[in-house]
């Protein structure tokens, strides 16, 4: 079994993705990060970086449970241990290089893009310059690594299309003000709709929906969120 430690947002929906691709079973345990849950001493013990998603495998290498924090290393441990998507042998080094390239750059420029056109105080208009044109060239980089393939390593699917599509389903929330965010990269476009009408992304779409998560809405959740930006004493 695993326990997959959960927040609504684009890197548990990558793992969402998988665990709904291989049919493992899965228990679903919420992490409220806007509540602070994310920095209780329990789950801690699982990911010291306080961040989700995270698993735990009831059932790992030597029959014993075992911790997996990061996404992309979630990703390739799920993959590994059901002999799932992982592409084809000789396909290995490209399939990391895009994990990588995703783990440090998409998600990671998309994340900060958000923050400073959403949450970030007015007025940093380089900030928000710089984080959503680097948005769209890593956009540009995957729709012209795409035009002449359907997926993003070897002939098949792959744990690669699944973390790219954690990110690109909130393209609309990135990419604000964009009435048709991928309207500019036709190929990215073509490729995430194929992607998101999987019945998997369908069902991962769907995971904690029943579920009740606090808004990111006064300083409590702020403090939670973004700890770095208080001193040490008043984050705890």
């Amino acid at each position: 079994m695993i326990r997959f430690y959960f927040h609504p947002t684009p890197n548990p929906a990558k793992v969402a993705l998988l665990l709904e691709e291989t049919g493992l079973p899965y228990e679903l345990v919420p992490v409220d990060t806007a509540k602070g849950e994310q920095h209780l001493p329990a789950f801690r013990a699982i990911n010291p970086n306080g961040k989700v998603p995270a698993i735990v495998d009831t059932e790992g290498p030597g029959g014993g449970e075992t911790r997996v924090f990061d996404s992309t290393a979630i990703l390739l441990y799920l993959a590994e241990k059901t002999g799932q998507f992982l592409g084809a042998a000789q396909d290995r080094p490209e399939l990391l290089s895009w994990l990588m390239f995703l783990s440090s750059g998409l998600g990671p420029f998309s994340g900060q893009a958000v923050h400073f056109q959403y949450v970030a105080p007015e007025g940093l208009d380089y900030a928000v310059n710089r984080y959503r044109r680097e948005v769209e060239r890593h956009y540009r980089v995957l729709d012209d690594h795409l035009a002449t393939r359907s997926f993003l390593v070897g002939e098949g699917y792959t744990i690669a299309d699944m973390s790219a599509w954690g990110w690109l389903i909130r393209a609309p929330r990135v990419m604000k003000g964009e009435a048709e965010p991928l309207a500019a990269f036709p190929h990215l476009a073509r490729w995430f709709a194929a992607i998101d009408a999987r019945p998997a992304a369908v069902r991962a779409r769907a995971v904690g929906q029943d579920l009740s998560f606090k808004a990111a809405s006064d300083e409590a959740s702020r403090r939670a969120l973004y700890p770095s930006n208080y001193p040490p004493a008043a984050a705890e």
